[in-house]
């Protein structure tokens, strides 16, 4: 098993760009398959899900061989998030273990769910929601115990391993294997092949003229490329320790709010009191936390996030039952026909259903996550 293990992470770093790309490939088919035939959607969260977590190990497995491989020379530094996790997953085991745990859940919730809601009542569905959400909310509070710092998410480094830098076939190896064959040199020009001409001087007609304004300064060039305050930080300093009760408050009321949404939504309330309690914590939250300086980037973005993805209590409760869905049901029947519209038309009908169907279909969709957005809870 280790042997195969081992070939297997071998073959991944000589494939990088390959596989990066059949993961994108298949994550786009995942869009499609919803209404395509019996339990489509139960297909399509499984190879979802089944993506999500390979993508995890991939990214934990390159990340591994861009510090390891003298020969890997990244073009651009990493982002203060993935310093910052980083930092943290390399300091404390505790927060890796919990971060991929977290995230574990997170890809596979949804599929977890679709199982329950084939297999047993609805009330064991629930119950099964609830506990996901309080090993979720458990993972979270733990997490924080740990940084005693706001939590970002995700709360474990991204991938940005560039295909296109990957040293190149016998070049890198993989972390468990010995390098299998020493670099072959590079094969130089044969001298018969070479141009030995003198090249012709240009000419005036086709030499571009010289700028018509004066060169940048010197200032402006530079201050690009100087080091901030962020670059020569420690990374675990990128984000600072909450310092005042009012402060924990608002995070922990903000990681507690799935927990209680799901749990008055268990209880099978058909009101708006889940919605508008969750809504509240959601706002009290905002309000409580503080307000971050100008050069704490990484939580000025963690707090824009979170305001957007405010927007997606438009696929819960009434708001969804009396306003969203109708609106996205007429959208989609008056350009069902419309060339090119009409195929974006037909995959958001398919998809409606879904969200009616499933909790976590309209607080969370793992799919997003390695995609181009994500929604809140």
């Amino acid at each position: 098993m280790p042997s195969a293990l081992a070939q297997y992470e071998s073959f991944l770093v000589a494939h990088v760009s390959t596989i990066s790309s059949l993961e994108s490939s298949l994550r786009s088919i995942t869009w499609i398959l919803p209404g395509r035939f019996k339990d489509a959607e139960l297909a399509s969260e499984a190879l979802s899900a089944v993506l999500n977590v390979m993508s995890m190990y991939h990214d934990t497995l390159l990340a591994r061989v861009a510090q390891t491989d003298p020969k890997y020379k990244p073009l651009l530094p990493s982002s203060a998030h993935t310093r910052y996790t980083r930092a943290w997953c390399e300091k404390d085991a505790r927060y890796k273990w919990a971060a991929r745990a977290l995230e574990l859940i997170r890809f596979t919730e949804l599929l977890v769910e679709m199982g329950l809601r084939r297999k047993v009542s609805r009330k064991t569905r629930w119950r099964g929601i609830v506990f996901l959400e309080i090993v979720k909310a458990l993972l979270r509070l733990v997490l924080l115990r740990i940084t005693r710092r706001p939590l970002l998410s995700p709360p474990i480094p991204e991938r940005e391993f560039d295909p296109e830098n990957a040293p190149a076939g016998s070049d890198t190896s993989s972390p468990t294997l010995a390098p299998s064959s020493p670099p072959s040199s590079v094969l130089s020009t044969p001298d018969h092949l070479k141009n030995n001409h003198i090249p012709l001087p240009p000419h005036p007609l086709l030499t571009p003229p010289p700028p018509a304004h004066s060169p940048v300064p010197v200032e402006e060039f530079l201050l690009p490329k100087a080091l901030t305050t962020a670059s020569v930080k420690a990374p675990t300093s990128l984000v600072k320790p909450l310092s005042s009760p009012k402060e924990w408050l608002s995070e922990v009321i903000y990681h507690l709010r799935p927990l209680v949404y799901a749990i008055m939504l268990s209880s099978g309330r058909k009101d708006n009191k889940p919605l508008m309690t969750a809504l509240a914590m959601e706002l009290l939250a905002l309000n409580l936390r503080r307000v971050p300086s100008q050069s704490a980037s990484l939580e000025r973005s963690e707090y824009a996030r979170r305001d957007r993805d405010i927007i997606w209590y438009l696929l819960r409760g009434s708001i969804w039952d009396n306003w969203t869905r109708p609106k996205l049901e007429s959208f989609a029947n008056r350009t069902a026909q419309t060339p090119l519209i009409g195929v974006f038309s037909a995959l958001l009908k398919d998809w409606i259903p879904l969200i009616d169907e499933y909790y976590y279909c309209a607080c969370l969709s793992p799919r997003l996550l390695r995609g181009s957005a994500r929604l809140a809870f």
